[in-house]
């Protein structure tokens, strides 16, 4: 019966080599057998002109780290050779093992030492080949879940506005679309981005970092503020224009916590630690509301809105009115503070001072909101509080716990409400929600209306008959006792039945 049988090897071992590519490079052992058998392989072809005969063998120690590798050729026992790198003579097979038959396979020790040049330098390149790609995929799995996080890392170098970034293992890429305008570094100063992609190049790894993105406000509020990290404090949303300024728009489903003040931080440490952090970028940190004209007002800090009229609900056009004091503030420098507060509230927002305001037909855009919310297919009528849409949950159970869950009540009692746990704030948001959802309606005219038309219809029946002067034939009426044309002078007297 055909076997296999192997001839002993007695040279040295490629243990040292291996055990250095595990320890320096932090690659597997098994990525490191199939980075030496496939360079073992590739110089046995290059020297043979095929390596289907090929076979490497490693011996391991007690952990599975290779300790020793041996390249043999498998050739089958003939009687005759045909192809002398495939088979062996069975006279010269059993001078290498006495006991072989044909039909058996031999597995001779190659010496890859032996072969020229070229062969050597194949495995060679075949070798580093696949220890970089092994190198690149260990790499790549160790940081592709640091996508989306933090990163430090130190300045190394600048190339055509790149900012080329140090991070130990792998390099650390900032490109002028990510980077924040006025931030400049000098070489080995400390680098701390976020890491928005992850690519392999012939070289390794490349992370590509980012400095302007506001996820990465985001983080380092993660990192500043306990509140934030465990969920008590939500981050609605954020826009910012980097080097300049950012605004956070947070809240918080406990009402004994203050999403503006966990934020900022005791005397502002938290805050000022962010600050910090973006060397000096200014941060607006306000409270987000479902409601569009508080939130516009919030959005629109530091600067204080006397009020907002929403011109479009559908188009989103709002216009906000400030103090003369307050417009340049609102405004902000290029029209940053405006245009920031637009896109964290997603909506169009015209600034007026309270003068420019003034000379705006405000009346008529009050008469066209009530129009389109009449003549709105999605208009529902509001009976309660609790209808009113963006209405704080907690501040219309207190209401109606009170008993005053109508609106109409509301609207009647406004001035002289007085409940436990509702601010006037409150009240004042509630009467603005009433004024911009609710269309109230006169009934008492409806319900005059069919008695004055009776009382219309008596009067043009007793009307409707009507007195001639006897002598010129003139319209007369029952109170005459002369006749406004002729003078003559007469009196009524009533039927008697």
């Amino acid at each position: 019966m055909a076997g296999k049988k192997k001839v002993q090897d007695n040279s040295s071992s490629m243990a040292e080599a291996i055990k250095e590519l595990i320890e320096e490079r932090g690659l597997s052992p098994d990525a490191v057998k199939l980075a030496v058998e496939n360079m073992l392989k590739a110089a046995y072809k290059r020297a043979h002109g095929t390596n289907e005969n090929a076979v490497v063998t490693f011996e391991e120690d007690e952990s599975g780290i290779p300790t020793d590798v041996t390249l043999y050729s498998r050739k089958e026992v003939v009687d005759g050779v045909y192809d002398p790198v495939t088979e062996i003579e069975l006279e010269e097979a059993r001078q290498l093992s006495p006991d072989c038959e044909i039909g058996d396979e031999l597995d001779i020790p190659e010496d890859p030492k032996s072969y020229d040049r070229s062969a050597v330098s194949t495995g060679k390149q075949q070798g580093h080949q696949g220890l970089n790609e092994s190198y690149k995929d260990n790499l790549y799995n160790e940081y592709k879940d640091k996508v989306g996080g933090i990163i430090i890392g130190y300045f190394q170098r600048e190339r055509n506005g790149t900012i080329y970034v140090d991070l130990g293992k792998v390099e650390g890429v900032l490109p002028v679309k990510y980077q924040s305008p006025r931030e400049k570094y000098e070489k080995g100063e400390r680098i701390r981005a976020l890491v928005v992609d992850i690519s392999k190049t012939p070289s390794g790894i490349q992370l590509i970092l980012s400095r302007s993105a506001p996820e990465l406000v985001r983080s380092i509020l993660e990192a500043e503020v306990p509140e934030v990290l465990d969920g008590t404090v939500e981050i609605n949303k954020i826009v910012r224009e980097a080097g300049y300024r950012t605004k956070i728009a947070v809240s918080s489903a406990r009402e004994d916590i203050d999403p503006v003040g966990a934020c900022v931080g005791l005397k502002g440490v938290r805050i000022q630690n962010v600050i910090h952090e973006l060397l000096g970028e200014k941060i607006d940190v306000l409270r987000w509301d479902p409601e569009p004209t508080a939130f516009i007002k919030n959005a629109l800090s530091p600067a204080e809105v006397g009020r907002v009229i929403i011109l479009d609900q559908d188009k989103k056009q709002a216009l906000a009115i400030v103090p003369e004091s307050q417009f340049s503030l609102a405004i902000g420098k290029q029209g940053l503070n405006v245009r920031l507060a637009n896109r964290l509230c997603d909506w169009n927002i015209d600034v007026k001072t309270e003068e420019q305001a003034a000379e705006l037909d405000l009346s008529e855009i009050a008469t066209r909101q009530n129009a389109q919310s009449l003549f709105n297919d999605d208009y529902e009528e509001i009976a309660t509080i609790s209808e009113l849409p963006g209405v704080d949950e907690r501040v219309a159970g207190l209401l109606k716990e009170a008993g005053i869950e109508d609106v109409q009540k509301f609207v009647d009692n406004y001035e002289s409400i007085n409940v436990e746990g509702v601010s006037k704030e409150d009240l004042e948001k509630i009467n603005e929600l009433i004024n911009q959802n609710v269309e109230f309606v006169e009934d008492d005219a409806q319900e005059q209306a069919p008695s004055q038309n009776a009382e219309a219809e008596q009067a043009s029946s007793e009307d409707s008959e009507e007195y001639h002067c006897p002598e010129c034939g003139a319209v007369i009426t029952l109170d005459m006792t002369h006749c406004p044309k002729c003078g003559v002078e007469f009196e009524f007297e009533e039927d008697e039945e």
